[in-house]
This record gives C-alpha cells, structure tokens and sequence, in this order.
C-alpha cells in the first residue's frame, strides 16, 4: 500500500517519535524545508532548461538532513555501505537493542528488508511506496537519502503500523537474497572494524535472541 507523505504528515511522524523537545523542533523545521524544497523543484516550467546538477545538489541536501536525524553510527553506516540497520522493536523485551530477535535493512528506493539477529536468516521484504498527492506522473522521485530517511522515520516511529500498512512479500522479490547475505556481512565487517573488539559479527548477526521476539505479521 503506498504512504502518502507530505510535509504535515512527515511533522506528525516525528511528534510520535520518542525525541527530545529540541530535537524535534530542530527536525521538524529541517524536513518541512526539504519537502517544501522537493515540490519546489518538481513544479518547475517546462520551458526551464535542463539543469544536470539538480539532482546531484538535491542529494547533497538530502544527505545533509539524513545526517542530522540519524546518529553517528547510523549516518557512519549509511555513509561507509549505502544502507541503514534498524532493530526490531515489535514484540522484543530488548527493544531497539542489538540484542533483539529481528532487524531491518533500508535501503535506498528498495523493500525494507527484515531478517533474525540470531541467524542472518532472511524473513521478508516490507514495500513502503513513498509519494504525494501533489507529485503529477512527470515528478522525479525523492534523492536517495529521502528515502531512506523517510522509511527510517517511518520504522522508528511506528513500527507497528509500517507493517500493517507496506506490502508484505517473500525473500528475494525485488532485493536479490545474496546481496542481502553480502550486506550483512559487510556489515559485521564494518562493526568489526569500528570497535576493534571482534564483536562486530554478533551484532550484525548472530546476537543472541531474547524471549518473545519476532517480526509480528501485518
């Protein structure tokens, strides 16, 4: 099912979010700029002539906000491998902890991928199809780091609800399962790397699972 997204909608996101009050204040203005921004660009003449940047500059702009949501790690992820982990919160008594049964992959204009901690098991692919009532047929799409900003949103916000409400589809309808395998193990890698500590693996995969959690089906 598409989400219909505009900047009211991405302000309430936010305000269901568990953020402090100046942070979301800080965010809410950010992301009403960027879509403010976004529609502006679309709704240009079509007599304006092409310009090669725009896209390249509305990314750059997108990965600037991307980078002020998220938090360091999570931007040093999106940054070093082009795709974000989120853990499971659904149904786990270690909620959004890298001890969690579940967690999900974001990837750029792609199904959210959700997969076991304990294993590296792929479970399902979550299509989030992100559009506006304002966008005509002609209107490009979000810059990379949109996307995944806002499906990032999204997850953290109301997990629940995301479930309910994406297309729900086996592995390996739109994401192919070995580039899935591929980046959880760049992923353990890159942990690795990060803390020096050889624990890098068991959070990418192979955590140990807690009691009572699993990916709740929509």
């Amino acid at each position: 099912m598409a989400l219909a997204l505009g900047a009211t909608a991405i302000v309430a996101l936010l305000c269901s979010a568990q953020l402090g009050a100046g942070r979301l204040v800080s965010l809410r203005l950010r992301l009403r700029a960027a879509v403010a921004r976004h529609w502006q660009v679309g709704r240009r003449p079509s007599a304006t002539p092409y310009d090669p940047g725009r896209e390249r500059r509305a990314e750059q702009r997108a990965r600037a906000l991307l980078r002020s949501c998220v938090n360091n790690e999570e931007w040093a992820m999106y940054r070093d491998l082009g795709f974000l982990r989120v853990w499971g919160a659904v149904g786990s008594s270690d909620a959004g902890t890298p001890g969690g049964r579940y967690g999900y992959l974001i990837y750029p204009h792609q199904p959210i991928v959700a997969y076991l901690a304990d294993s590296g098991a792929i479970l399902n692919e979550y299509c989030v199809a992100l559009h506006s009532p304002h966008w005509d047929a002609g209107q490009a799409r979000l810059p990379d780091s949109d996307d995944v900003l806002a499906k990032w949103m999204l997850l953290t916000a109301d997990e629940r609800q995301l479930l309910d409400q994406a297309n729900m589809h086996l592995p390996g309808r739109q994401v192919d399962p070995d580039q899935v395998r591929g980046d959880l193990a760049r992923l353990a890698r890159w942990e690795d790397e990060r803390r020096g500590s050889g624990g890098g693996l068991q959070l990418a995969y192979g955590a140990p699972a807690p009691a009572g959690g699993s990916v709740p089906a929509p």
